[in-house]
Protein backbone atom coordinates (compact mmCIF):
# COMPACT_ATOMS: atom_id res chain seq x y z
CA UNK A 1 0.00 0.00 0.00
CA UNK A 2 1.11 3.20 -0.89
CA UNK A 3 1.81 6.24 1.22
CA UNK A 4 -0.41 8.40 -1.18
CA UNK A 5 -3.48 6.04 -0.29
CA UNK A 6 -2.66 6.07 3.04
CA UNK A 7 -3.64 9.54 3.27
CA UNK A 8 -6.42 9.41 0.78
CA UNK A 9 -4.96 10.71 -2.37
CA UNK A 10 -4.45 9.84 -5.38
CA UNK A 11 -1.06 8.04 -7.06
CA UNK A 12 -0.18 11.40 -8.77
CA UNK A 13 -0.45 13.66 -5.96
CA UNK A 14 2.58 15.59 -5.82
CA UNK A 15 4.21 15.82 -2.13
CA UNK A 16 5.62 18.90 -0.91
CA UNK A 17 9.63 18.59 -1.07
CA UNK A 18 11.59 20.81 1.27
CA UNK A 19 14.12 22.88 -1.42
CA UNK A 20 17.94 22.43 -0.60
CA UNK A 21 19.32 24.25 2.76
CA UNK A 22 15.24 23.79 3.68
CA UNK A 23 12.27 26.10 4.04
CA UNK A 24 12.59 29.88 5.45
CA UNK A 25 10.16 31.98 7.39
CA UNK A 26 9.41 33.92 4.19
CA UNK A 27 8.24 30.32 2.46
CA UNK A 28 5.73 29.65 5.43
CA UNK A 29 3.48 32.45 3.81
CA UNK A 30 3.91 31.53 -0.28
CA UNK A 31 3.38 27.57 0.46
CA UNK A 32 -0.15 26.59 -0.97
CA UNK A 33 -2.39 24.38 0.87
CA UNK A 34 -1.24 24.08 4.10
CA UNK A 35 -3.11 22.94 7.21
CA UNK A 36 -3.80 25.53 9.55
CA UNK A 37 -1.26 25.96 12.74
CA UNK A 38 1.97 24.88 10.32
CA UNK A 39 5.36 25.90 11.79
CA UNK A 40 9.04 25.51 11.09
CA UNK A 41 11.64 24.20 12.90
CA UNK A 42 14.89 23.99 11.55
CA UNK A 43 13.92 24.76 8.14
CA UNK A 44 11.17 21.63 8.48
CA UNK A 45 7.82 22.43 8.58
CA UNK A 46 5.59 21.16 11.38
CA UNK A 47 2.14 19.89 11.11
CA UNK A 48 0.14 19.93 14.43
CA UNK A 49 -1.94 17.39 15.22
CA UNK A 50 -6.13 17.62 16.27
CA UNK A 51 -5.35 19.11 20.11
CA UNK A 52 -7.21 17.47 22.92
CA UNK A 53 -9.91 19.52 25.06
CA UNK A 54 -7.01 20.16 27.93
CA UNK A 55 -4.95 21.80 25.49
CA UNK A 56 -8.21 23.81 24.25
CA UNK A 57 -9.73 24.80 28.03
CA UNK A 58 -5.64 25.79 29.04
CA UNK A 59 -5.21 27.91 25.92
CA UNK A 60 -8.56 29.70 26.66
CA UNK A 61 -7.90 29.96 30.48
CA UNK A 62 -4.44 31.42 29.79
CA UNK A 63 -5.65 33.78 26.82
CA UNK A 64 -8.49 35.25 28.24
CA UNK A 65 -7.24 35.61 32.14
CA UNK A 66 -4.00 37.26 30.56
CA UNK A 67 -6.59 39.40 28.47
CA UNK A 68 -8.18 40.51 31.78
CA UNK A 69 -5.15 41.75 33.64
CA UNK A 70 -2.05 42.96 30.99
CA UNK A 71 -1.51 46.62 31.02
CA UNK A 72 -2.09 48.91 28.38
CA UNK A 73 1.96 48.49 26.97
CA UNK A 74 1.14 44.72 25.76
CA UNK A 75 -1.28 42.71 24.00
CA UNK A 76 -2.12 39.08 23.80
CA UNK A 77 -2.20 36.35 20.77
CA UNK A 78 -2.84 33.75 20.53
CA UNK A 79 -1.45 30.84 17.91
CA UNK A 80 0.39 33.22 16.22
CA UNK A 81 3.56 32.67 14.82
CA UNK A 82 7.11 34.27 15.53
CA UNK A 83 9.80 34.52 12.98
CA UNK A 84 13.19 34.00 15.16
CA UNK A 85 15.32 33.34 12.20
CA UNK A 86 15.86 32.42 8.67
CA UNK A 87 14.95 28.94 9.40
CA UNK A 88 12.61 28.94 12.36
CA UNK A 89 8.71 30.31 12.94
CA UNK A 90 7.49 28.36 15.67
CA UNK A 91 3.26 29.07 16.72
CA UNK A 92 3.37 29.71 20.78
CA UNK A 93 -0.16 28.68 21.87
CA UNK A 94 -0.04 32.17 23.97
CA UNK A 95 1.59 35.62 23.54
CA UNK A 96 2.34 38.86 25.54
CA UNK A 97 4.06 41.29 22.94
CA UNK A 98 4.33 45.03 23.03
CA UNK A 99 1.29 46.68 22.16
CA UNK A 100 1.16 47.78 18.09
CA UNK A 101 4.01 45.13 17.57
CA UNK A 102 2.02 44.41 14.48
CA UNK A 103 2.74 46.78 11.49
CA UNK A 104 -1.08 46.25 10.17
CA UNK A 105 -4.41 43.93 10.27
CA UNK A 106 -2.46 41.08 7.40
CA UNK A 107 0.49 40.60 9.11
CA UNK A 108 0.79 36.67 9.85
CA UNK A 109 4.03 36.86 12.27
CA UNK A 110 5.96 39.06 14.94
CA UNK A 111 9.57 39.47 15.35
CA UNK A 112 10.83 38.33 18.84
CA UNK A 113 11.86 41.76 19.98
CA UNK A 114 8.32 42.06 20.01
CA UNK A 115 7.13 39.04 22.56
CA UNK A 116 7.39 39.43 25.91
CA UNK A 117 6.42 36.03 26.85
CA UNK A 118 5.78 33.04 25.04
CA UNK A 119 3.88 30.28 26.26
CA UNK A 120 3.35 26.27 25.15
CA UNK A 121 0.96 23.85 26.23
CA UNK A 122 2.75 20.39 25.91
CA UNK A 123 0.48 17.92 23.68
CA UNK A 124 1.58 14.45 23.03
CA UNK A 125 2.84 14.75 19.84
CA UNK A 126 5.31 18.17 20.63
CA UNK A 127 6.97 16.92 23.96
CA UNK A 128 10.13 17.29 22.61
CA UNK A 129 9.67 20.31 20.48
CA UNK A 130 7.70 22.12 23.71
CA UNK A 131 10.41 20.76 26.77
CA UNK A 132 13.57 21.18 24.86
CA UNK A 133 13.38 22.50 21.12
CA UNK A 134 11.53 25.77 21.48
CA UNK A 135 12.76 26.93 24.58
CA UNK A 136 15.91 26.96 23.44
CA UNK A 137 15.30 28.75 20.33
CA UNK A 138 13.03 31.12 22.09
CA UNK A 139 16.04 32.17 24.74
CA UNK A 140 18.56 32.06 21.90
CA UNK A 141 16.29 34.93 20.52
CA UNK A 142 16.03 37.16 23.40
CA UNK A 143 12.30 36.44 24.72
CA UNK A 144 12.29 37.39 28.29
CA UNK A 145 9.60 35.29 29.57
CA UNK A 146 8.48 31.70 28.87
CA UNK A 147 6.23 29.23 30.31
CA UNK A 148 5.83 25.78 29.72
CA UNK A 149 2.32 24.12 30.31
CA UNK A 150 1.82 20.55 31.89
CA UNK A 151 -1.36 18.32 32.18
CA UNK A 152 -1.18 17.42 35.77
CA UNK A 153 -3.99 15.26 36.96
CA UNK A 154 -6.54 17.04 34.76
CA UNK A 155 -5.15 20.13 35.82
CA UNK A 156 -2.75 22.82 34.38
CA UNK A 157 0.93 23.06 35.85
CA UNK A 158 3.04 25.34 35.05
CA UNK A 159 6.58 25.77 35.00
CA UNK A 160 7.86 29.83 35.05
CA UNK A 161 11.25 30.40 33.20
CA UNK A 162 13.27 34.12 33.13
CA UNK A 163 15.73 34.63 30.53
CA UNK A 164 19.20 35.14 32.03
CA UNK A 165 20.61 37.76 29.21
CA UNK A 166 24.48 37.00 30.05
CA UNK A 167 23.81 33.46 29.19
CA UNK A 168 20.87 33.63 26.84
CA UNK A 169 19.41 30.92 28.24
CA UNK A 170 15.83 30.24 30.94
CA UNK A 171 16.26 29.33 34.52
CA UNK A 172 13.45 28.27 35.93
CA UNK A 173 11.65 30.50 38.26
CA UNK A 174 8.92 28.55 39.90
CA UNK A 175 6.30 25.35 39.32
CA UNK A 176 2.62 26.51 39.90
CA UNK A 177 -0.21 24.14 40.48
CA UNK A 178 -4.14 25.33 41.35
CA UNK A 179 -2.99 29.37 41.06
CA UNK A 180 -0.24 30.90 39.36
CA UNK A 181 0.55 34.07 41.07
CA UNK A 182 3.92 36.39 39.59
CA UNK A 183 4.75 40.23 39.56
CA UNK A 184 6.97 39.35 36.44
CA UNK A 185 6.37 40.21 33.29
CA UNK A 186 3.34 42.29 35.32
CA UNK A 187 1.09 41.07 37.86
CA UNK A 188 -0.50 37.89 37.34
CA UNK A 189 -3.57 36.06 39.26
CA UNK A 190 -4.79 33.06 37.65
CA UNK A 191 -6.62 30.49 39.31
CA UNK A 192 -5.44 27.47 37.26
CA UNK A 193 -8.75 25.68 38.77
CA UNK A 194 -11.01 27.04 36.08
CA UNK A 195 -10.18 25.34 33.30
CA UNK A 196 -13.28 23.48 33.55
CA UNK A 197 -15.35 26.58 34.35
CA UNK A 198 -17.35 28.18 31.18
CA UNK A 199 -16.80 31.18 30.95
Amino acid sequence: MSAARDYGVGEDYEWVRPPEGGWTADDLDELPNLPPHTELIDGSLVFVSPQTSFHMRTIRLLDSSLLDQVPDEFDVYREFTVTLDRHDRPEPDVLVVRAGADTGPKDTRLLPEDVILAVEVVSEDSVARDREVKPRKYAAAGIPHFWRVEENNDLPGVYVYELDPATRSYGLTGIFHDKLELTVPFPIDIDLTAINRRR
